[in-house]
């Protein structure tokens, strides 16, 4: 392949649960809901506003109260994770072999560049990542195929030479509708939510797979 398109939260980073429980804590505690972690956790797709307009309804909030919640859940996200940020298992040798080969990387993510920000820097890899799509640079979310067709036009790379990394469906879905195959990260969900996808070649709990080796 010529190109690798990755997501970045759950795909990166092993980091959902903490989004969820940021999610949660935040429709609970300041927005009066009652949602458990299992009401809170299919909706962990899309931008931070498209999250609160499923959950609440397009009528509950201003465009800017939508702004300052979203704030709010990451800065309370990263402070909870921040302590255990790290890479997924085997991600930092499959990037750097990446760069030997003259494989280019962008993310794709639907993060807002505070997040991406926080993970690029914190971890100190911006040196292998070529480009970033974030929620900022895009007017449709995943699964429209809008962030990944912008990260590979971005690498001057075309669709059907990409491989994606995601971990959710919808991400998946996102990636087919965008003519490219995927690998799945079994660190959100289960292999059976995938199975209306023909794109998939690969499920793995993280980058020391040796599936991974056959794609450099």
């Amino acid at each position: 392949m010529k190109a690798f398109l990755f997501d970045l939260n759950g795909t990166m980073i092993h980091d959902m649960d903490y989004h969820t429980r940021a999610w949660q804590r935040l429709f609970n505690e300041e927005l009066g809901g009652q949602f458990t972690y299992e009401q809170v956790k299919p909706q962990m797709y899309g931008k931070n506003q498209e999250v609160l307009v499923r959950v609440f309804g397009p009528e509950r909030f201003s465009q800017a109260e939508m702004d300052q919640l979203a704030r709010r859940k990451e800065e309370r996200y990263q402070a909870e994770y921040r302590p255990h940020l790290q890479l997924l298992p085997g991600l930092l040798a499959f990037l750097r072999a990446a760069k030997q080969h003259g494989i280019p990387v962008a993310i794709g993510s639907a993060a807002i560049p505070f997040n991406i920000d926080f993970v690029l820097d914190g971890l100190d890899i911006r040196q292998y990542v070529q480009a970033v799509v974030s929620a900022d640079d895009v007017q449709e979310s995943k699964p429209h195929p809008e962030t990944f067709l912008k990260a590979a036009a971005a690498l001057g790379v075309e669709p059907q030479d990409c491989v994606v990394f995601e971990d959710v469906p919808k991400g998946a879905e996102a990636a087919r509708n965008a003519g490219m195959s995927c690998v799945v990260l079994t660190t959100t969900h289960q292999e059976a939510e995938f199975s209306y996808l023909d794109n998939v070649l690969h499920f793995a709990e993280d980058f020391r797979d040796p599936f991974f080796r056959q794609l450099l």
